[in-house]
């Protein structure tokens, strides 16, 4: 009798890459970790608040194909922590918030396909970026999830070539112009800090405190020396006052015979 081969379980792999180069140009590269460094920073307290880009998103299990790698997106409501891939099945939430820097190669699927599979991820708040201002007019767009749809919102300002949204997951401006995307802290109106900004920020401070030693050190051998030329009088005046007694005392004594 022969007994049939029992064929072992199939794994399915769900691969960390596709190959390609992390972003388009240094441009997209420069803007994706700016973005992401700076919302993890300002979040860094909150630790169920997961901040990421150029991960791969599986959003149907079994079916590695259905994937999508959002430039930069958050979801509330996980724990942070390193992933090497992001399983929708496993974390049982999906991205809130998707910013996609768009480029010639993307352009068409960041506007169709991938709007479309961020509306059925139910994704709030979508935008789409042009680094190079040369795919869309205006190059900043913005769309919020209404009735379970993607739909295309207006800016809270667009003057002066600053094209403004507020997205109110974040709590917190997207202000885009020229080249260039920054956060915003509405109520400071103060971007949130770049990595080489901080640098910058703690190299002055640095240079500022030593400046600040410096005098301080300054000041106090001035101190120092005023100190000991106030003691080296004192010394000659008092010397000064026993001689003068001394003097009187031998003039006393004089007098006296």
């Amino acid at each position: 009798m022969t007994w049939p081969q029992l064929q072992p379980p199939t794994t399915i792999v769900y691969p960390e890459s596709d190959g390609k180069p992390m972003a388009e140009s240094d441009l997209h590269r420069n803007l994706m970790l700016e973005l992401i460094d700076g919302v993890d920073r300002r979040f860094q307290a909150d630790p169920e608040f997961y901040v990421s880009g150029n991960l791969f998103i599986y959003y149907e299990e079994g079916h590695p194909e259905k994937a999508v790698a959002p430039d930069f997106f958050v979801v509330r409501g996980i724990p942070k922590g390193l992933r090497r891939v992001y399983k929708l099945w496993e974390e049982k939430k999906g991205p809130q918030v998707v910013i996609e820097l768009t480029s010639p190669s993307t352009h068409l699927e960041d506007l169709g396909n991938k709007r479309a599979i961020y509306e059925q991820l139910q994704v709030q708040e979508y935008f789409i970026f042009d680094p190079e201002g040369l795919r869309f007019q205006p190059p900043f767009r913005g769309f919020a999830l209404k009735q379970g749809a993607l739909q295309p919102a207006p800016p809270a300002s667009a003057a002066g070539g600053t094209i403004i949204y507020f997205s109110a997951v974040l709590g917190l401006e997207l202000r885009g112009q020229g080249q260039s995307l920054r956060v915003v802290d509405p109520k400071t109106g103060t971007p949130l800090p770049t990595s080489r900004e901080l640098e910058r920020f703690l190299e002055l401070e640095k240079k500022h405190a030593h400046t600040e030693k410096e005098r301080a050190d300054r000041e106090k051998a001035r101190a120092s020396t005023e100190k000991e030329r106030a003691e080296a009088e004192k010394e000659r005046a008092d010397a000064a006052e026993r001689e003068l007694s001394r003097l009187r005392e031998e003039l006393a004594r004089l007098r006296e015979n």
